[in-house]
């Protein structure tokens, strides 16, 4: 009864982070879709937690539904009516770049999933007890991944940045604003 418990909790989870997924992916409000964001990665700290990654878990609501995503509300909230403002009027070489790198990542989900099908992928991994503790992650983090931890927060802060630099307003915008203002009066 326990295993059948794990396997409905479970459906359920990878269910919310389709449905959640995909809502971020269609909603027209951006606002609506970082809600829809956080769902998701509270549903993978749920499949976190099942595949026993307290941890990780713990970290994906803390830091990523919880300070990332306070910080993408911020900027949305920030943002008003101009967060679509960059995609509007897309051009083709993004439609056409957006299809090809769904395509790759389509691609190269299936070829995983048939590799581990075909039993390619089911070596048994040589796990010591310290797999997963915050002293060995940080251990990680700051040896073998540092390149990788470094470029992350860099991306990080250039998209502070570029939040910063999307909700300034032009003297242009201003000036816009203040004639159509005049203009009702």
């Amino acid at each position: 009864m326990e295993n059948f418990l794990v396997w409905v909790i479970w459906v359920l989870a990878a269910a919310a982070c389709i449905g959640t997924g995909l809502r971020v992916v269609t909603a027209s409000n951006p606002f609506s879709s970082a809600l829809s964001l956080i769902g998701n990665l509270a549903s993978l700290a749920v499949l976190y937690l099942l595949a026993s990654g307290e941890f990780v878990a713990a970290a994906q609501v803390l830091v990523y539904a919880g300070a990332v995503m306070v910080m993408f509300l911020f900027v949305i909230a920030y943002l008003g009516g101009r967060a679509d403002a960059p995609w509007a009027g897309g051009t083709r070489l993004i439609q056409t770049a957006s299809v090809i790198a769904a395509a790759s990542l389509l691609a190269v989900t299936l070829v995983a999933i048939l590799l581990d099908a075909g039993d390619r992928l089911s070596d048994e991994a040589d796990i010591d007890r310290a797999f997963g503790t915050p002293s060995e992650i940080g251990r990680l983090f700051l040896t073998d991944h540092l390149l990788a931890f470094e470029i992350t927060s860099i991306v990080l802060l250039v998209a502070a940045v570029g939040g910063v630099v999307l909700g300034m307003r032009s003297e242009a915008e201003d000036e816009v604003e203040v004639d159509a203002g005049e203009a009702v009066r």
